[in-house]
């Protein structure tokens, strides 16, 4: 599992939410996860505004778009 992802999102988003909740045992079990909002300090609305929440690995620059599990996300760290 890489050292470390971010979650690209914003805040008051319900399905950011819920993708925090899903990875949330894979923090818990010690990845790294750093919540990035898409507004500040750089905006990345036209980025990430229609497809977050986004998990991005740090190593790889590799992301997942919602909707996903945790056994995805699993997946996507391999």
């Amino acid at each position: 599992m890489p050292a470390e992802c971010q979650l690209f999102g914003t805040l008051g988003c319900h399905l950011c939410e819920i993708a925090e909740a899903e990875i949330m045992p894979l923090v818990e079990r010690g990845l790294l996860v750093e919540l990035m909002d898409i507004t500040a300090p750089v905006d990345l609305t036209e980025v990430y505004g229609l497809r977050i929440p986004v998990l991005r690995r740090v190593d790889t620059g590799a992301e997942l778009d919602w909707p996903f599990d945790t056994e995805q996300v699993v997946a996507f760290l391999r």
